[in-house]
């Protein structure tokens, strides 16, 4: 940064009707932020001695959640929604006097970086600017509002759609919304708006043509990136956008080194960090604070939240929230980690398996079928099939502890809270209750006993009966032939 602006004022007041929705507008999310979030996040990167957030609709909302995204940024609120012009007017009551730069941005523009806002204002001060407009030239101008340039080219007006006339609506020079201002030059031209335009608001971009009257130059920085100037105002919008942001993350992580067998069905959240020879095969979603270390592989059909994956490791057709999974780790196929499971360097979890609040150890084994919640597993440990972690009693929920190199047979309960010593044995079918010492083998079944001739009586007559008595017969025979040999 060679210029520190004043301030950012980034205008976030309005309805957002077309969302048709009850959030407002600024709090829909694409790629791991709300479109505020987006917006304050190129802001704060110019690092400006204020930043502000006019609000309105929904204002306790947007301050509630500007506090946990951008705890420095202040809010000013525009209580009825006259216009731009208004809405920084709005800003400039609560800021202090301002002398510098002052930058004006949208909440709905998510793919502006903050690296253009510096563009726009190095420009500006370069060019010694009373105004600098961010445009772009587009082959669908839509109902954006038209640059009006002179004959040597400087900015002399902008026109809004609504004003303009055929002639002016065939101008494919568009403007943004989103400017960098010198501090006299907007408080002067904001004192002089009027509403006298076809929707009777105080419009900012008047402040152009009030600053070009007033001998003040006015430049334009014609940004090569049409996407960062395209706001949201529905959900077609906000999903063509989110698409346009993800290929974007897909492709800056491929050039860092990560494969991507298929971006377009990969989904990459904006705060995940990939390191170099990653593997994303497809149908992986990446969201929050995951982190995914060298080497690993992740998919098909995976979807990740605040998870960190080490080195090595390969995730299966499974679901993780606030995971740690270590090193050479495997994990999958149709598992589901909750938060809290960390599982050790070289551990597995297998199929159909449900962890939450549990640490396995290094080298432990969950292979498939199995719930284990509010447990510690320790190193070398192999839980058999079908084991439940019984942890809660109804209303508390209680811990089991599984010592290193035990070995749980398949279709048992641990019975929280319970203890099972290094070296132990459970026997298939168990409920343990009760703790083990080291070394020991734990049998908690009841001892089998088989009625004899009770298919004969209860059940005569089914297909039971008949294979029961055609397999009697078939031993009748088998007893008579080997009698016959002797």
């Amino acid at each position: 940064m060679t210029t520190r602006p004043a301030a950012v004022i980034v205008l976030a007041a309005g309805e957002g009707t077309r969302m048709k929705s009850s959030t407002p507008k600024v709090l829909h999310e694409l790629a791991g932020r709300t479109l505020i979030g987006h917006a304050v996040a190129a802001a704060d990167a110019l690092d400006p001695d204020h930043l502000m957030v006019v609000v309105g609709h929904g204002r306790d909302e947007v301050v509630a959640h500007l506090a946990e995204v951008a705890p420095r940024a202040a809010a000013a609120v525009q209580e009825q929604q006259l216009g731009t012009g208004h809405a920084v007017g709005c800003a400039l009551e609560v800021l202090p006097p301002l002398d510098g730069i002052v930058v004006v941005t949208y909440g709905d523009v998510p793919l502006l970086t903050g690296d253009t806002l510096e563009e726009l204002i190095g420009q500006h001060a370069a060019e010694g600017n009373g105004v600098t407009v961010l445009t772009a030239e587009v082959d669908d101008p839509a109902s954006y509002g038209r640059i009006v340039r002179d004959s040597d080219g400087a900015v002399v007006r902008i026109v809004e759609y609504k004003d303009a006339d055929q002639s002016t609506r065939l101008i494919r020079e568009i403007n943004s919304g989103i400017y960098a201002f010198d501090a006299d030059v907007l408080r002067a031209g904001l004192s002089r708006l009027t509403t006298d335009n076809a929707q009777g608001e105080q419009y900012l971009t008047d402040v152009l043509e009030l600053a070009r009257a007033d001998g003040r130059r006015v430049g334009a920085l014609v940004t090569g990136d049409p996407w960062q100037t395209e706001g949201v105002n529905d959900r077609v919008q906000l999903a063509t956008l989110h698409r346009e942001l993800n290929r974007r993350l897909a492709t800056r992580w491929m050039r860092a080194g990560v494969t991507i067998v298929d971006p377009a069905s990969t989904w990459l959240d904006v705060t995940v960090t990939l390191e170099r020879d990653v593997v994303l095969r497809p149908g992986v979603q990446l969201h929050g604070a995951t982190v995914v270390r060298e080497g690993a592989e992740i998919g098909p059909d995976c979807t990740l939240r605040d998870t960190v994956v080490g080195a090595g490791s390969a995730i299966v057709r499974s679901h993780a929230v606030g995971a740690e999974i270590g090193e050479l780790a495997s994990v999958g196929p149709y598992s589901y980690l909750r938060p809290g499971t960390r599982l050790g360097s070289q551990g597995k979890i297998g199929g159909f398996v449900e962890t939450k609040n549990t640490d396995i150890g290094e080298g432990a084994k969950v292979p498939h079928l199995t719930y284990a919640g509010d447990a510690t597993i320790g190193d070398g440990v192999n839980i058999g099939a079908g084991t439940i972690f019984a942890n809660y009693d109804g209303v508390d929920k209680h811990h089991t502890s599984v010592g290193a190199h035990t070995f749980v047979g398949s279709n048992s309960v641990l019975v929280a809270p319970v203890d099972l010593a290094d070296g132990s044995y459970v026997a298939a079918g168990s409920a343990v209750t009760s703790a083990t010492e080291p070394g020991d083998l734990a049998i908690a079944r009841g001892r089998q006993r088989n009625v004899k001739g009770w298919v004969d009586r209860k059940r005569s007559g089914t297909a039971s009966d008949e294979a029961a008595r055609q397999a009697r017969a078939r031993q009748t025979d088998s007893d008579v032939v080997e009698g016959s040999d002797r």
